[in-house]
């Protein structure tokens, strides 16, 4: 049983407008929260609305999380927050082998993955209540990287260990993240371009889970981490087993 309220609560979700963001705005709206979706384009914005039917519960607002005036300005104009997550993520152009690895491709993944985290506790913090949280998303790469993996591994487990220091400098403000697997999202797109379902069917009969994962089952691990007051710190993996072969 959680024993944090959802009902009524403030919730920013940057990285909402699609997939695992969009699956944990659309659970949170049906408990009664008030979500604001931040992400950068409008487009994008404008169709999660449409696809969460307009709730009255749900806001939107353009954002760069990479630009450190942006998220100064995001949390002036919020107000108080009662929870922050972010599931945003940048790596178009970063799944490469080293010689051909752009660095302007890799800087993207360190802004969205690191800067941005770091800049949204930065302001976000002073806006939480003691009861609040900070939730961010890691991934599996950072414990079975592969070639083509390096730049996304480094920054997963990068932002891992800021996890772990914000817990503690923060406190009693919750600092967690969720370490998702391979999930089917938009941003398999970007990863195997045409190969997405056949890359992603090899990896489902490998995992001991007999699947790869789908958006709810990272939101429901977020929700977890939102709810309950104990935990903090923590990395919470949801990876179907992964990690285990």
């Amino acid at each position: 049983m959680t024993d944090i309220r959802i009902e009524g609560a403030k919730i920013i979700i940057v990285g909402g407008s699609s997939g695992m963001g969009l699956a944990l705005a659309r659970r949170l709206l049906g408990e009664g929260a008030a979500v604001m979706i931040a992400g950068r384009s409008e487009d994008k914005l404008t169709a999660a609305r449409r696809d969460l039917g307009d709730h009255p519960g749900l806001a939107t607002v353009a954002v760069d999380i990479s630009r450190e005036e942006e998220v100064a300005a995001l949390f002036c104009n919020s107000g108080p927050v009662d929870h922050i997550v972010s599931t945003a993520a940048d790596i178009e152009g970063a799944y490469q082998l080293l010689p051909t690895i752009e660095l302007m491709a890799a800087q993207r993944v360190v802004e969205s993955k690191f800067y941005g985290p770091l800049l949204l506790a930065k302001y976000g913090a002073a806006h939480l209540p003691p009861s609040g949280s900070i939730t961010y998303t890691s991934g599996v790469a950072a414990y079975r990287p592969a070639a083509r993996g390096s730049v996304v591994a480094a920054v997963n487990a990068a932002l891992e260990g800021l996890v772990r220091a914000l817990a503690v400098e923060l406190a009693p403000i919750r600092i967690n993240a969720v370490s998702p697997g391979w999930v089917d999202t938009p941003i398999w797109s970007f990863v195997a371009g045409d190969a997405k379902q056949a890359t992603l069917d090899a990896m489902a009969q490998r995992l001991p889970a007999g699947r790869v994962g789908r958006p709810d089952d990272i939101a429901d691990a977020i929700r977890f981490l939102i709810g309950n007051g104990f935990t903090t710190g923590t990395i919470l993996h949801v990876e179907g087993g992964h990690r285990l072969v």
